[in-house]
């Protein structure tokens, strides 16, 4: 999923924002500065259940921040580099830019996002009970007390063993520890994602039919997110073990044509060999290294009127947005990070040098000619 617009950077990792987070915002301040807060302390002003809803959906938010972070900490001191993590409609996700060498490694990672959870339901806790000792307001000791039990359902929920929750990770852990087998114990995992999301689902819809609408769809939208997610997972994890062993450079397209970076957009949409060949190309500066990426699609985003004064520098995709790999580096660890769309190109590097490019459908072309190359009913084959 893609940031909507970046924070910043903590420990690190660039932190992005998507815009359904807004929607989750709104939704909790408005169920605590009309709802719960109100009911708990009546007597107070508008502006006073305002003001604590508002603060306590940022606290709760920067929770999520710091479940999230765990993870990304853990898996970079684990070998694991880190994409970036971004926070949306159903709460957050570290995008990791490998999967973890072991099953051990797999269980810390994963393991320690419920962990800080947990930790901070229990500081939420303590918080709230001493604020409530010293005769403290009562709406702050009500924020405490939503802010420890929400943290702590959001520990015990992540804990269930489905994926793509922190839970169905330590599955996997665990069945990879039994089996030796990475792919069997993520098809264990993903299964039991499915089911668990199901199960949700006609929760969710049973409540709906019973009356309660908004929470019904809720549980119900939740249900059919992790069946995807983790029918999603699964496939992937099968891609992965067709794309084991081979690098990059088997699949990129080498050599590809560039875009300097102080052509006008104008000059970029006339061109035949950038409207007719691909739909996003390197950018490159004065030397032959990248700085960014530009596509068809950005480009006509800048009005007709200004297209001839603006340069492809101002409405490009910075290097630091793309993503890069090396032509050595092995194809199934890019897997994860390839989205469709034709900004999610990954420009691929020898020593800073652009020697290729690769997009989804390289990758698909490529996962075609391997499945369709293992011979039949032979061992040694790369299909599962």
């Amino acid at each position: 999923m893609r940031p909507t617009f970046v924070l910043g950077r903590i420990a690190g990792v660039r932190i992005g924002v998507h815009w359904s987070v807004l929607l989750i915002f709104a939704v909790i301040a408005l169920g605590l500065a009309e709802g719960r807060l109100p009911e708990a302390h009546p007597g107070h002003g508008w502006p006073a259940y305002w003001a604590a809803g508002i603060l306590t959906a940022v606290v709760f938010f920067a929770s999520l921040l710091a479940h999230e972070l765990a993870h990304a900490i853990v898996a970079r001191r684990n070998g694991v580099e880190v994409d970036d993590i971004v926070l949306w409609l159903l709460g957050g996700v570290a995008r990791l830019k490998a999967e973890a060498p072991n099953p051990a490694a797999e269980l810390r990672i994963a393991g320690v996002g419920p962990l800080v959870s947990l930790v901070l339901g229990g500081l939420f806790t303590l918080a709230a009970w001493l604020l409530d000792t010293t005769a403290a307001p009562g709406l702050a000791v009500e924020a405490l007390a939503w802010l420890a039990a929400i943290n702590i359902l959001l520990a015990v929920f992540n804990v269930v063993p489905a994926a793509p929750l922190d839970g169905g990770r330590l599955l996997r852990a665990f069945l990879w520890w039994r089996t030796g087998d990475r792919l069997r114990a993520t098809a264990g995992a993903t299964a039991a994602g499915r089911a668990f999301g199901w199960f949700l689902t006609v929760v969710g819809l049973f409540l709906f039919v019973r009356g309660d609408v908004f929470g019904g769809l809720w549980l119900a939208m939740i249900g059919w997110f992790l069946v995807a997610a983790a029918t999603m997972e699964g496939q992937q994890a099968q891609l992965r073990a067709v794309l084991a062993g081979i690098p990059v450079r088997q699949a990129m397209t080498p050599d590809p044509v560039t875009v300097p970076v102080g052509l006008t957009v104008a000059a970029f949409l006339a061109d035949p060999q950038y409207r007719f060949r691909h739909s996003a190309f390197p950018v490159t500066g004065d030397g032959s290294a990248p700085v960014g990426l530009m596509t068809l699609d950005l480009a006509r985003r800048v009005p007709e009127d200004r297209q001839h004064a603006v340069t492809v520098e101002r409405v490009m995709l910075p290097l630091t947005e793309v993503t890069v790999v090396g032509a050595d580096d092995p194809l199934a660890d890019l897997l994860p990070r390839m989205q469709p769309g034709a900004e999610h190109r990954a420009l691929v590097l020898d020593r800073k040098r652009l020697v290729g490019i690769v997009s989804a459908s390289d990758v698909s072309r490529t996962v075609t000619w391997l499945m369709t190359s293992v011979p039949r009913g032979g061992g040694g084959g790369r299909g599962t």
